[in-house]
């Protein structure tokens, strides 16, 4: 029996799980291992670490996590979760059931890839899905935005604030925008390009343009894309926990979702998406998870619980 369990070993997950720990409590970390940006080299903006790989900030929190007495990490992928009768949640693991008092769900969101031969070579060294994390890498060079719906108009113009020039490339889609985006494209000088990219040219990290089907090149040094990403919700459905319109799942000030118990941090909620909003996010649900275990026995090898403190002092 643990007080809590978190599922999901990224920033948001390993943040939570960190203050549960300096709150004493005993945990259970559980961990897929393929946080989203596990094929990138460098992440920017978080503070302290600017730039970092993302693989070794994840590797110096698990090393940080150790020397927490009441933490326990636990590699595999969590398959149900569901609210026990007498109290508190059962998660199975690799078909092993554990027992939690709280749940933080930390598990994220998958991205869709473009379907282009040479993606995966350059994935992370010079073509990237988020502006706002690596856009500053574009300075005054040509870059290739790839996307079909409405919203890619948005995201080739976000990338104006850096880039010399912007091409988007539908990948052989018709692409979705009405007038309106299409306009924008055209009044801030942004080719459309409703054609196949067939592959990426130059070796990684140093990206020379873009192949089409039809036979000709686009120059680019680096490019982005801008296609679907899918918060993974299985588990949070599964425990009725209400998404929004977007699919993501919907918390409070403290991080808890609409099941009592039951917290959520990261990529999976509302909000913007880096690295280090994730780990804020994961320290406010962390902290607010262990507040609401305050006067409970918890897990049984737990020293004598500190007193719930609006009970005492408010009787509330």
């Amino acid at each position: 029996m643990y007080d809590a369990i978190v599922i999901g070993g990224g920033s948001a997950g390993l943040a939570a799980t960190t203050w549960l720990a300096r709150y004493r409590r005993r945990v259970l970390l559980v961990d897929g291992g393929e946080p989203r940006n596990r094929w990138v080299d460098e992440s920017h903006g978080y503070l302290g670490s600017d730039p970092m790989n993302p693989n070794t900030l994840l590797e110096r929190a698990r090393h940080d996590l150790a020397a927490y007495s009441t933490v326990e990490m636990l590699e595999g992928k969590a398959s149900s979760a569901a609210a026990e009768p007498r109290g508190g949640f059962a998660v199975e693991v690799d078909g092993k059931c554990h027992l939690g008092g709280r749940l933080v769900l930390a598990t994220g969101v998958v991205d869709a890839f473009p379907d282009v031969d040479g993606f995966f070579t350059h994935y992370g060294a010079d073509v990237f899905h988020c502006p706002t994390c690596d856009g500053y890498q574009a300075q005054d060079l040509p870059v290739v935005a790839f996307g079909w719906d409405p919203a890619v108009a948005g995201f080739a113009l976000e990338l104006l604030d850096w880039a010399k020039s912007v091409t988007v490339v539908t990948n052989g889609q018709p692409f979705e925008g009405n007038g309106p985006e299409r306009d924008a494209l055209t009044r801030h000088g942004v080719e459309l390009v409703e054609d196949k990219a067939d592959a990426l040219l130059g070796a990684r990290g140093e990206l020379e343009g873009v192949r089409l089907r039809s036979g000709s090149e686009l120059e680019c040094r680096l490019a982005f894309f801008s296609i679907a990403h899918h918060p993974v919700t299985g588990l949070a459905e599964q425990l009725g926990c209400a998404l929004d319109g977007d699919g993501y799942v919907v918390v409070d000030e403290q991080g808890e979702t609409s099941v009592p118990g039951v917290y959520a941090a990261g990529d999976l909620t509302p909000g913007m998406q880096l690295v280090q909003v994730a780990a804020a996010k994961g320290a406010l649900a962390g902290t607010s998870c262990a507040l609401s275990l305050r006067g409970e026995e918890g897990a049984p090898d737990n020293r004598p619980p500190g007193p719930d403190v609006e009970q005492e002092l408010h009787g509330g």
